[in-house]
């Protein structure tokens, strides 16, 4: 089944996204800054709330690996 019609899968795709930009924009912070507008604009504005909500990605993060491994 396609991740957009699982809304588990939904939404462990929108937490990897936003953690892989937080983390790719720390290491290339001048090709994210750059993209601010348009369709890479998303990635920008998805390394924002990993920078910005970090503690609360975090926790979204183990509760969705504890669900994906134990309750799947």
């Amino acid at each position: 089944m396609s991740a957009i019609f699982n809304f588990q899968s939904l939404l462990s795709v929108l937490l990897l996204l936003i953690c892989t930009c937080a983390y790719l924009r720390s290491f290339f912070p001048s090709i994210m800054d750059r993209n601010k507008t348009g369709l890479l604009g998303t990635f920008w504005k998805c390394a924002r709330i990993g920078e910005r909500k970090s503690p609360y990605v975090a926790v979204c993060c183990i509760l969705m690996a504890f669900s994906i491994l134990f309750l799947t």
